[in-house]
C-alpha cells in the first residue's frame, strides 16, 4: 500500500484567479521534499489546500489510503499532518514551554504527558533557557523554531514547514538545519519544505518539486531539477546565480 502524502489534479481559484492549475505532488514516507518556485506561483497556497485551509476547486488529498478531501484543518492535524506558517503564529501571551504543552494537550496528551513533552522539545530545539518566556519576546529566529518545536508536539508523520528559516541569521539557519535533517531518521516523519534559502533546500532535500504560475515545471532529484533550463528559467536564474544555487 502507498503510504504517502498526495496531492492529486489540485486547483485552487481565488476571486476568479486560478492560484493552482492541477498540481500532483506526492511526499514518501521517511522523504524530504523541496517545494520551490518564484513568489507568488502557489507554494503555500499548495500547502493550504492539503491543510484544509483552503477550498479546492477540483482534486483530492490523500494520506495512504484516506481520503482527506475537505477535511477540515483540525480533522487533518488529527491524521498526523502538522504544518508551520509562513507568518509565525504563536501564543504572545503564552510561555514558550505553554506554546508547547499546548500543541501536545489538544491532540490528546495529559498534562504530564504535554509538560514532558514541551520540555524535551525545547531541549531538543536549544530553548530550555527561554521555556518560562513569553512568546511576544522573543527574536523572530526563536519564535521559528518554537513553532516548529510546537508542530512536533503533536506527533506528525508528515511535517509541512513553510519558510522555516526566515528571519534567522547564519548561524541560526546552520543549527536549524541540523535538526531538520534528522528528524526523518529520530522521528519516523517526512517533510516538505518550502523556503528561497537554495543552500538550504539543496543540503536538505532529496527530491525537489518546482511551481511557477500555479503548475508544475519540474520534479524529479535536486541534481535534475537543478540543471533543469526551464527551471534556471523561470526561478534559479543563470549564471553565478544558477552555480551559487
Amino acid at each position: 500500500m502507498d503510504d504517502s502524502l498526495r496531492a492529486i489534479d489540485v486547483s485552487v481559484v481565488f476571486s476568479g484567479l486560478r492560484a493552482l492549475d492541477g498540481v500532483s505532488l506526492s511526499v514518501a514516507p521517511g522523504e524530504i521534499l523541496g517545494l520551490i518556485g518564484p513568489n507568488g506561483s502557489g507554494k503555500t497556497t499548495l500547502v493550504n489546500a492539503i491543510t484544509g485551509q483552503v477550498p479546492m476547486a477540483a482534486g483530492r488529498i490523500l494520506c495512504g489510503a484516506e481520503d482527506l478531501t475537505g477535511f477540515s484543518p483540525r480533522k487533518v492535524s488529527l491524521r498526523g499532518i502538522a504544518r508551520s506558517f509562513q507568518v509565525v503564529r504563536l501564543f504572545n501571551n503564552l510561555t514558550v514551554a505553554e506554546n508547547v504543552e499546548a500543541a501536545a494537550l489538544a491532540h490528546g496528551n495529559g498534562r504530564r504527558g504535554s509538560r514532558d513533552k514541551a520540555r524535551m522539545l525545547l531541549a531538543e530545539f536549544g530553548l530550555e533557557a527561554r521555556a518560562e518566556d513569553l512568546a511576544i519576546g522573543l527574536s523572530y529566529g526563536d519564535k521559528r523554531r518554537v513553532e516548529i518545536a510546537r508542530a512536533l508536539a503533536a506527533d506528525p508523520k508528515y511535517l509541512l514547514l513553510d519558510e522555516p528559516a526566515a528571519g534567522m541569521n547564519e548561524a541560526e539557519t546552520g543549527e536549524l538545519l541540523s535538526i531538520l535533517e534528522e528528524l526523518p531518521r529520530a522521528r519516523g516523519l517526512s517533510l516538505l519544505i518550502i523556503d528561497h534559502d537554495m543552500g538550504l533546500i539543496m543540503r536538505l532535500c532529496g527530491r525537489l518539486h518546482v511551481l511557477a504560475s500555479g503548475r508544475t515545471i519540474a520534479e524529479g532529484d535536486k541534481d535534475s531539477v537543478r540543471s533543469n533550463p526551464v527551471v534556471i528559467e523561470a526561478y534559479l536564474g543563470t549564471g553565478a546565480e544558477a552555480a551559487h544555487a
